[in-house]
């Protein structure tokens, strides 16, 4: 995966914040909070969303609260250049809410969801199924500790503020 084709600056940063803080917010609204003006807004966006930045305005699903307060995660050690038949086979599988081809002994990492401590013993058999696993190792998640988040990293970046007049701006 590549990064942005543009450096995120802090209106950008600010702009995602604000997204976050107030996902339902319209154009205008983010346009008066920022302090900015709408087409401003509009276009920081489009470029966002255009540059893969954002890549959705979905709802966050709390998992526990729709009903999968059990998650783990698996690493898998695969057969070698097996990575498109796991690809598809963890695909198949709803259990599975992601995965990422990883270095060191595990060849994949999988972070799993499921209603009960039986379901998901069900979806590590699926998976153990797989003639392209050779090995699997799984760990239970007690407690979340960090949330699932975005916005310290991208402050932390230190990118500057553009001025807030962009027809004045030089290239």
């Amino acid at each position: 995966m590549t990064g942005p084709t543009t450096p995120l600056d802090a209106l950008d940063v600010e702009l995602i914040a604000l997204l976050s803080a107030h996902p339902r917010a319209g154009a205008l609204e983010l346009s008066r909070l920022a302090r900015v003006a709408r087409a401003t807004v509009t276009a920081r966006l489009e470029r966002l969303e255009q540059s893969g930045v954002i890549t959705g305005y979905g709802p966050d699903i709390g998992l526990p609260a729709a009903g999968f307060g059990v998650q783990a995660f698996v690493s898998l050690e695969i057969a070698q250049g097996a990575i498109e038949d796991v690809r598809a086979e963890l695909d198949a599988i709803p259990g599975v809410l992601s995965a990422y081809a990883t270095t060191g002994t595990a060849d994949v990492l999988c972070h799993l969801a499921a209603a009960s401590h039986e379901s998901l013993h069900a979806t590590l058999l699926q998976i153990d199924r797989s003639t392209s696993v050779m090995r699997s190792t799984s760990v239970v998640v007690l407690s979340e500790v960090v949330a699932p988040r975005t916005l310290p990293l991208l402050r932390a970046a230190g990118a500057p503020a553009p001025s807030r007049a962009p027809h004045f701006r030089r290239p």
